[in-house]
């Protein structure tokens, strides 16, 4: 729905990745539910604030529990076998330009066989339609 990158995994990385969700989608805060691990950037006070300043309801996997977080853990390795491992970069914009290519790719072009073989980007069209 939302991403960023960043050299270090902390609060203004979550808080980028989930600003950029809400630009792009533009949903009632009131009603959304952020869902992540038990990470440090989560649990920072500065992203715990900045959810209880939209109105965004954290929620969070056990520790040590992958399938609480089963959809990004599996978007995680397809990114990392699909198109970075086996890789080396020069700087962190060549790491970005990448990620942002394999994003479009995974959201746009890339079928997914658990949503009846087609993209997610069509999936989520199909489901505007419902709504």
């Amino acid at each position: 729905m939302g991403w960023a990158l960043s050299k270090q995994p902390n609060a203004q990385l979550a808080r980028d990745a989930l600003s950029n969700a809400i630009s792009r989608h533009q949903p009632n805060t009131n009603t959304l539910m952020f869902h992540s691990d038990q990470g440090v950037q989560y649990c920072a006070n500065a992203f715990v604030q900045y959810c209880k300043s939209k109105s965004i309801t954290q929620s969070m996997s056990r520790r040590g529990n992958c399938w609480d977080n089963a959809v990004m853990e599996r978007f995680f390795r397809s990114l990392k076998t699909e198109r970075l491992n086996y890789q080396s970069f020069a700087n962190h914009q060549e790491v970005v330009e990448n990620v942002e290519s394999y994003i479009y790719f995974y959201n746009y072009k890339r079928i997914h066989s658990v949503i009846g073989y087609i993209t997610p980007a069509q999936k989520m069209a199909e489901l505007k339609k419902v709504a």
